[in-house]
């Protein structure tokens, strides 16, 4: 059987997921921003690993099972919210680094592990991102389609958001971006973390269903 048709609409519909803004776009801007490309990467990759959490409890079934129970949902909701606004916080308390020297920025990035933690804790607690692949296996990818395929379909799917990703990140940390973002580093951060809270207060007040 040809499968091409499956994969193309399958990866089609994940690419235009993939960039909509939402919390993993904000996180990556920031990160990129606020502490280096290194750190906006890893964030990156960690996003890729988060996706594959997504895919493996969508092929076991696990998926359906959390969207139909509203308590695993809330829970899950809850925690992701929180983890945003935790991230946007942190971005508003955090201080100006306009005035600290090279080494003193670079002692204040984030280490490898943490950022790529932060991308993927992000990713896997967003349930838009559960809903997404829950719909994906059960509606556009068929029953019939092997297990094998379908690991294929996980596989491209978390490089594609990682490669994407890591695309922002290069972008957002580029020299002429940083200069200009330096300038008015406090109050980036701050908008950063403003728009992260607004996110994880939307995803706690939305409904289940």
């Amino acid at each position: 059987m040809n499968y091409l048709p499956e994969f193309f609409i399958v990866a089609t519909a994940h690419f235009l997921a993939v960039v909509s803004p939402g919390p993993d776009f904000i996180m990556i801007t920031r990160n990129s921003l606020m502490y280096s490309k290194r750190t906006g990467i890893y964030s990156a990759v960690g996003l890729g690993f988060g996706i594959l959490v997504h895919i493996i409890y969508s092929l076991v079934g696990i998926g359906l099972i959390i969207s139909k129970s509203i308590l695993l949902f809330s829970i899950i909701k809850f925690l992701g919210a929180a983890y945003l606004i935790y991230i946007g916080y942190k971005s508003i308390t955090s201080h100006s680094k306009t005035n600290l020297s090279l080494n003193e920025n670079k002692k204040k990035d984030l280490t490898k592990f943490q950022a790529l933690k932060m991308g993927f804790v992000t990713n896997v607690t967003n349930p838009k991102a559960t809903l997404f692949f829950l719909s994906l296996f059960s509606v556009v990818i068929s029953p019939t389609t092997p297990t094998f395929i379908k690991i294929l379909y996980g596989l491209e799917m978390s490089i594609v958001t990682s490669l994407w990703f890591i695309f922002v990140a290069i972008l957002f940390s580029h020299h002429l971006i940083k200069n200009r973002v330096d300038k008015i580093q406090n109050i980036a951060s701050k908008l950063m973390g403003a728009i992260l809270i607004a996110l994880g207060i939307k995803l706690a007040l939305s409904s289940n269903k």
